[in-house]
């Protein structure tokens, strides 16, 4: 294969974290080929400048060195030269995320967008890589995960794989260690779960179980008939630390960090709210093999990985992938009725929390992911929404509102089904990406498929600011929505964290207490009423005031003291609860079509 993209990456330094990366051009452009490392990866909509881990980079030919220029940021081009073109670098790996890169003595992880330079106009080539493994008998064990497809590797080995082009290269993340593994099949596929880190006494057979059924019900839900999943192997690789919390998903795996206390434990059968939480993870990334990585925005067909790709419709790609990540729990049987009630419950409140909502659509917030959502400061909850949360609540009225208008004929789901069968299954056939879908073709695909005029309420929900009739929407489904937030303990309208033994203050919720005081975000609550505030006992300190008590607030602000006036209020967070009713019939019909 001449025209073949060929890479080496070695595990070189480790105490140091450096991959040494190579990458050979048997067929360089004559008059100087260029290399380019990515600025962002999909799925995490930020510039992040990956260039800045290249330590340092050369080039040669037939064994003589070829000059080497930068052109901008994160782009390279080499001399003319007539033989095989071969850049040498390495990349600086020391942060523990599943976006970038990481290497120590006790594992290795990579995305390709870290790691790999683009060989600019030569993307469509066929792209070889060789994974070798780092040297040293302690590392004898070690093995390698990846969905990549193996050219003379054997399964969970070092040696050579391949990917049709430079996107699919990209696209399957690579993790290197002596790490757990367990396999099982759904509908047929083979699914691998990968774990690295240590985890007394971790129940890996109930997390198989438990995936296998997620799976199953996600296969089914895009292929009712033929329960054929769009992928020919599928890799979940974790990385458990102490306290950790992410997942980025590609076409065929996933890279997730949890919390240890997060997996379940032998003997256990309860589920903990930290496990329900990590299998939602898994279903939420899993659910974006279809939703995101084959079913695109058109924005991102194709991925420009020099700067941004501006969509409006992350609201559908990621809100409604959260919206159906719980949903598949349910469906599944992993949770019951009561539990996943519990979660919609717990959606709604972070969204009602904050003022923001009323200031920035769905649409918007998906538009302004680059500039606000992935860099949000203290005030973020009063100035933006996320698109996650508000956009699953977006899915799950425009859910219940086609349910009952067309008295369960039509669900979300049929239109899930349309994106799917019209811009998603044959996204990979043919040697070629298909196309994306725009914002019109969305808006028209709810009507042509429920036979409903959404447009209005498309216009109110998402590129409105309007708060969700949720009670409304849930009645004739028998669930009963209450809001009880006037129940709460006395508050100040303010988040709080630890920072060390200190109280500091993280957000301050607009028109609550702390605002009108004067508290600002990062101020260092001291003492109230003289009574000095740690950052554990500010609850306790609290619960001796009554609602609308005066009371003086101590904080520091950088190093100036402040003495502050304040009046106790009820919390105004809220403390949404949703409850199943048994009767009538009817409802509890619908109910059932939608959650079974």
């Amino acid at each position: 294969m001449n025209n073949a993209i060929y890479y080496t990456i070695i595990p070189k330094d480790l105490a140091a974290h450096l991959y040494t990366v190579t990458v050979t051009v048997n067929q360089p452009d004559e008059i100087g080929q260029c290399f380019s490392l990515p600025a962002w990866i999909p799925g995490s909509y930020m510039i992040r400048e990956f260039a800045k881990n290249i330590v340092q980079i050369s080039a040669e030919s037939d064994g003589k060195k070829v000059g080497l220029s930068k052109l901008d940021k994160h782009t390279w081009i080499a001399d003319e030269c007539i033989g095989p073109l071969t850049v040498s670098y390495e990349v600086y790996a020391w942060d523990l995320s599943v976006r970038t890169a990481h290497l120590d003595q006790t594992h290795g992880f990579f995305n390709g967008t870290s790691v790999f330079l683009r060989v600019q106009d030569r993307e469509e080539s066929v792209h070889i890589v060789d994974i070798q493994k780092p040297q040293g008998e302690d590392h004898e064990k070690w093995r390698v995960a990846t969905a990549m497809r193996q050219l003379d590797a054997k399964r969970y080995g070092f040696g050579t794989y391949i990917a049709s082009n430079y996107d699919e290269l990209i696209d399957h993340p690579v993790e290197l260690g002596t790490f757990a593994l367990a396999t099982f099949k759904a509908h047929g596929v083979q699914h691998d779960v990968v774990f690295t880190g240590k985890v007394p006494n971790f129940d890996l057979p109930r997390l198989t179980a438990d995936l296998k059924k997620i799976c199953e019900t996600q296969i089914a839900f895009f292929e009712p008939k033929s329960k054929r999943a769009p992928v020919d192997r599928y890799v979940f690789m974790t990385m458990v630390v102490g306290d950790g919390y992410g997942g980025l998903e590609h076409r065929a795996s996933t890279a997730l960090i949890c919390s240890r206390a997060d997996l379940p434990v032998k003997g256990q059968q309860e589920m903990s709210d930290g496990y329900r939480t990590f299998l939602g993870l898994c279903s939420h990334e899993y659910f974006h093999t279809w939703n995101v990585k084959r079913i695109k925005p058109a924005a991102f067909v194709p991925y420009d990985l020099a700067t941004e790709n501006y969509t409006p419709l992350l609201w559908l790609f990621e809100g409604f992938t959260s919206y159906y990540d719980d949903l598949m729990l349910v469906r599944s049987g992993v949770i019951d009725e009561s539990a996943y009630l519990k979660l919609v419950a717990k959606t709604v409140n972070s969204v009602l929390r904050g003022s923001g909502r009323h200031k920035q659509s769905v649409a918007e917030s998906s538009f302004d992911a680059w500039s606000k959502y992935y860099r949000q400061d203290e005030s973020a909850t009063n100035s933006i929404v996320s698109y996650y949360t508000k956009g699953s609540l977006v899915g799950l009225a425009l859910d219940l509102t086609i349910r009952a208008e067309t008295k369960g004929k039509k669900s979300l789901d049929d239109v899930m089904l349309a994106l799917w069968q019209q811009y998603g299954r044959d996204f990979y056939q043919g040697g070629s990406e298909g196309r994306g879908v725009t914002e019109n073709e969305v808006d028209d695909l709810f009507d042509s498929v429920t036979g409903l005029k959404l447009k209005r309420v498309l216009d109110r929900w998402v590129r409105g600011t309007d708060d969700l009739p949720l009670s409304k929407l849930l009645t004739p489904f028998g669930i009963a929505f209450a809001d009880e937030r006037k129940n709460g303990k006395p508050g100040l309208g303010w988040r709080t964290v630890r920072d060390g033994n200190d109280c500091k203050v993280a957000n301050v919720y607009e028109s609550g207490t702390a605002h009108k005081a004067g508290v600002s975000a990062g101020d260092v609550l001291v003492a109230i009423d003289g009574l000095r505030v740690t950052g554990t006992n500010l609850d306790g300190v609290l619960g001796r005031y009554r609602v609308g008590d005066a009371i003086a607030l101590h904080v520091f602000r950088r190093d100036e003291l402040l003495n502050l006036k304040a009046k106790v209020q009820v919390s105004d967070a809220p403390n949404v609860t949703l409850t199943a009713e048994a009767k009538p019939t009817a409802a509890v019909r619908l109910r059932d079509a939608w959650l079974k």
